[in-house]
């Protein structure tokens, strides 16, 4: 290594340490708990069966739908009181996983590793997350499952890959984030009349998720770069797949969902992605991790075919976090 090539690595070291304490230092002064930040027995908060807030606004895939849109006002509050706690109930689990996947990552970095400090506060928020979102299932009274039963059994096994190949778990992680992140964007960009809680919670995860991803980025900014050539490609050929795979068991709702909101099958499937406007969705999802897929080199043609295949191909961000386009 000349010194030329030595003098921009420590350059991007030094970068990437002083972000990684950018971050640290947010997660301390500009943080939330979820029993001090958010009035849960304000009258404002309070559930009510007959709240049309409610209904699912058309920022929300299901909530644009005709089928939902036909519906009677008390249908379409009780479909959407089982959505919205479903939807919290998947955050948790994820993050669930996510928390255990960061504990085992810390366990083995050395010491002065500038990512032990700021993978345990987002391991704390994360933690609060979880009870924020478990507090918005309990008070929505709705025994709704969350992700997929075997997920209960394979995800304990997923943390391993943070020791195993750390790369890989991160981009696992903007899987199940960037999604999430995205579509409460939307919901709250949009303004709708949501129900306060709803909109309180998804600004407070917003807010603190910005950083979470943020660090993922960064992360996979720093480290592939290092990683060899084959272990390089590999991630290539895993980044698409895990985006869509996650995804799915995010977005796409349960077999449950519709035998207990009674919503037919071909609803469901033209929401999760037979539709044209629904495979934009999709596609809209990853215009950030597709700029940073572009940007780390793992765009090589393979990957590409692989991207298209699972339909998650498309234009990159212009900036991170950047509104979807109304035409590609």
């Amino acid at each position: 290594m000349n010194s030329t090539t030595q003098t921009a690595a420590a350059q991007s070291d030094a970068h990437y340490t002083e972000t990684l304490a950018t971050l640290s230092y947010g997660s301390v002064h500009k943080r939330f708990d979820p029993y001090l930040d958010i009035d849960w027995d304000h009258p404002d908060f309070a559930v009510r069966d007959d709240d049309p807030r409610w209904v699912m606004p058309p920022e929300d895939a299901l909530g644009a739908h005709p089928w939902y849109r036909a519906l009677p006002l008390d249908r379409q509050i009780e479909i959407g009181m089982w959505r919205q706690a479903n939807i919290a109930k998947v955050g948790l689990q994820f993050e669930n996983i996510l928390i255990r996947g960061l504990m085992q990552y810390v366990f083995s970095v050395p010491n002065g590793s500038p990512e032990f400090r700021y993978c345990t506060h987002e391991s704390i928020e994360e933690c609060n997350h979880t009870m924020m979102f478990q507090e918005v299932v309990n008070r929505i009274g709705m025994d709704t499952p969350g992700m997929r039963t075997w997920v209960r059994y394979v995800g304990p096994l997923v943390p391993f890959l943070a020791s195993i190949f750390p790369e890989w778990f991160f981009v696992m992680v903007l899987a199940g984030e960037e999604p999430i992140d995205h579509g409460q964007k939307l919901l709250l960009r949009a303004g709708r009349d949501t129900h306060p809680m709803i909109q309180r919670v998804m600004a407070i995860h917003v807010a603190e998720e910005a950083r979470h991803i943020s660090f993922a980025h960064n992360y996979l900014e720093n480290a592939v770069p290092r990683m060899g050539r084959i272990r390089k490609f590999a991630l290539s050929l895993l980044f698409a797949p895990t985006m869509r795979i996650i995804c799915d068991l995010i977005a796409v709702p349960t077999r449950k969902f519709r035998e207990d909101c009674d919503v037919p099958k071909h609803v469901v499937d033209e929401i999760f992605w037979s539709s044209p406007e629904s495979r934009k969705n999709l596609r809209d999802f990853f215009a950030d991790v597709r700029m940073l897929a572009h940007g780390l080199g793992l765009m090589n043609p393979v990957a590409r075919v692989l991207w298209k295949l699972c339909g998650i191909d498309g234009p990159v961000s212009r900036y991170r976090s950047e509104p979807a386009r109304t035409a590609h």
